[in-house]
């Protein structure tokens, strides 16, 4: 049977099924209800393994019930103390763990905490916090600091189905966030002995390294040098990733599977080539490889220097095991590597599946390698071109079909988590990722070696050159018109057919692989169909939003909140920073305002915003909902109020209204979460 080989390519979906399951749950499970699942299954599967059909069945329920199970262990292996609530200021000391220079200033997570007022279990394993002051003290990972800071729970969601900081948080054992009233003192320096000094002489190193890169290139071209040589990409200035995201080059500055497997190939390269201009060490001794060693040894250290953030720790994982298959004399990249990597980096870190970084990232290697599965036989792909510029066309070829393939695989995923679209990426892509393969990234191998010699800027400037040519492509391409299509947020069940058709065209074979295109066009039908709430109110009840009949909000204030209220428009689809009730007032029957608060009309449904009791009591019998400080006993039972310490305790309210007056649902941030470890009650 054709498909019979590529059923075990379904294990690392069947677990994500079951790792997406519990993080869709509103209670914690107890760990011993997975597990107990999982043992059940796998029972029943090795009992039935005569009768195939049910053994199947059996063994997938139990790939299934084994990721809830992972899933709830990893939450409860990495569980750590949160902060309940605002606390400052406060005496903070703790050892320097990670140290981010933006280009606003210094940012710190800090272990090994002391936190006055605060007793050991509840002290948070980490702290992020923002230092403020003109100059700061010189200090680097590994030092201790102490300061006055003020801190604060991760934030919660902006709104209902927004980015989830705090369960991020969570899992990275990050317990508050802040910033420090002034500089800090620096009370001790960093180990000199032992493995903690190795951790963070590496840090130190790439810090010195970006310093470095810098001061030789300068401006937007050194820190982009220093993004892509040490994963330092803070200091880049806000315009230059805007025309990197409108250009769809955004990719570039993160530190990815790209740029990984782009050193272990040119080292890979590298070392093969110098090896086989050897004639007896080329016949004796497998130099391909010990060229994968080198390539793997190589890869691992520039992980290290880039940080060692989990997105490039997945890089590192799948090009370690491409590298691990030549040594195993195997297939060097199948779908069934994928698989593999993928279910190794599921089983280690089961939150990954939420993170755009996985989605994206497995989403465009999967598509690729489908694609060459069905290319590598037909056309200019099926044999090795034999002329200079048959292999020049053949390379140009590559590229083009690799970044469309990549850039449809990716696109509902940049739709969904940032609502918007480069409609031009591949332009911008065909001249920039040949110009990042062949000169930036070559050149930046060159400045590896040559920085301990000090003759760096030999190979910084020509690698500048490039990093010049791809900013100019990138700022050229974000100007024309038309170049980013906004998108606003459309359900998960869209996202989730697109994801499982895709999946069904790429894992199975012939004819049968057709079925999945109806999962697909269900899932773009799902693109059409905004998400969006029509009124918003903040958590901190002193700011609402309101749809405004333009595709975007009109906010009761532009003073305050501003990072939400870019979100919230960015979701509905927009870019800009929305209108003033009062503009919309004079433009618009659906809102009136006056000095005992305002009416919001659409369809048959009416939301008041009441300013006074008296106007509460007025809005109380005419209005479907109601936004007051604090209701008053008569009307507390009317209809749906909305009271500040609703909003303090269930966060950011969105009010979905139609034209049919039976239709009304509301939402909150933290009844969409449930009761999970991760979510602070009053966070905001």
């Amino acid at each position: 049977m054709i498909q019979r080989s590529r059923w075990i390519l379904w294990l690392p979906v069947l677990l994500g099924l079951g790792i997406g399951l519990y993080f869709s749950l509103h209670f914690e499970p107890p760990l011993y209800i997975g597990v107990s699942a999982t043992l059940v299954f796998a029972g029943l599967s090795y009992g039935l393994r005569a009768k195939n059909g049910l053994s199947m069945l059996f063994l997938a329920l139990f790939v299934v019930a084994l990721g809830l199970s992972v899933a709830t262990f990893r939450t409860w292996w990495v569980a750590a103390p949160t902060l309940s609530a605002e606390t400052g200021p406060v005496r903070l000391s703790g050892q320097v763990e990670r140290l981010e220079v933006l280009h606003t200033g210094l940012r710190v997570t800090l272990g090994n905490l002391t936190i006055s007022r605060l007793g050991p279990d509840f002290t948070p394993k980490f702290v992020r916090v923002k230092l403020t002051g003109r100059e700061q003290p010189q200090f680097q990972p590994g030092d201790w600091l102490e300061m006055r800071a003020n801190l604060r729970p991760p934030p919660a969601p902006a709104m209902p189905g927004a980015f989830d900081f705090q369960r991020q948080s969570y899992f990275q054992a990050i317990g508050g966030v802040g910033f420090s009233y002034g500089p800090p003192s620096v009370i001790g320096r960093a180990p000199e002995n032992g493995i903690d000094s190795l951790r963070f002489a590496f840090q130190r190193l790439r810090l010195h390294m970006a310093m470095v890169i810098q001061s030789q290139l300068g401006g937007e071209v050194g820190h982009v040098a220093a993004a892509l040589m040490t994963g330092q990409r803070g200091t880049i200035g806000d315009s230059v990733m805007d025309d990197m995201r409108a250009s769809g080059l955004a990719h570039l500055l993160a530190i990815s599977g790209l740029h990984v497997g782009l050193i272990a190939g040119l080292i890979f390269f590298a070392v093969r080539a110098g090896c086989a201009l050897v004639p007896s060490v080329a016949l004796r001794y497998p130099i391909k490889k010990w060229a994968a060693v080198a390539s793997i040894v190589a890869a691992f250290g520039y992980a290290m220097l880039a940080g060692a953030t989990v997105p490039t720790q997945r890089a590192f994982m799948m090009v370690a095991l491409v590298l691990l298959a030549v040594l195993f004399d195997r297939k060097a990249v199948s779908m069934r590597l994928v698989m593999w990597a993928a279910l190794l980096i599921l089983l280690l870190s089961p939150e990954s599946l939420l993170g755009a970084s996985f989605q994206m990232s497995f989403s465009a290697v999967v598509a690729l390698v489908a694609v060459y599965e069905g290319l590598k036989h037909s056309g200019m792909f099926a044999k090795p071109a034999r002329t200079f510029w048959g292999r020049v066309g053949r390379y140009v070829l590559g590229v083009v079909v690799s970044t469309a393939v990549a850039g449809a695989a990716t696109g509902v995923f940049a739709a969904f988590h940032f609502n918007r679209v480069a409609d031009f990426g591949l332009a911008a892509n065909i001249i920039a990722v040949p110009i990042t393969a062949l000169w930036i990234m070559p050149w930046a191998i060159v400045a590896y070696v040559l920085m301990p010699l000090g003759l760096e800027d030999l190979a910084l400037v020509p690698m500048g050159w490039g990093i010049e040519a791809v900013l100019l492509t990138a700022h050229e391409v974000a100007s024309w018109p038309g170049s980013i299509t906004l998108v606003p947020a459309f359900p998960v069940w869209g996202l989730a057919c697109v994801v499982l058709g895709g999946l069904w065209l790429a894992l199975w074979q012939g004819w049968f692989r057709a079925l999945g295109l109806p999962m697909v066009m269900a899932g773009g039908v799902a693109l059409m169909i905004s998400d969006s709430p029509d009124v918003l109110i903040h958590s901190n009840g002193k700011m609402a939003a309101v749809a405004d009949g333009d595709g975007g909000y009109a906010f009761s204030t532009l003073s305050s909140a501003k990072f939400e209220r870019a979100i919230w428009q960015r979701r509905a689809g927009q870019d800009d920073d929305g209108k003033r009730w009062s503009d919309m007032a004079q433009n618009s029957q659906q809102l009136s305002c006056d000095g005992l608060g305002c009416i919001y009309r659409l369809g048959k449904h009416t939301v008041a915003f009441s300013a006074t009791e008296d106007a509460q009591m007025e809005d109380c019998a005419m209005a479907q909902v109601v936004v007051v400080e604090q209701p008053i006993e008569s009307c507390r039972y009317s209809n749906y109020m909305i009271s500040k310490d609703e909003l303090s305790y269930w966060g950011t309210h969105g009010v979905w209204l139609s034209k049919d007056e039976t239709v009304l649902r509301i939402e909150t941030v933290n009844g969409q979460r449930g009761q999970r470890p991760w979510v602070v009650q009053g966070a905001d």
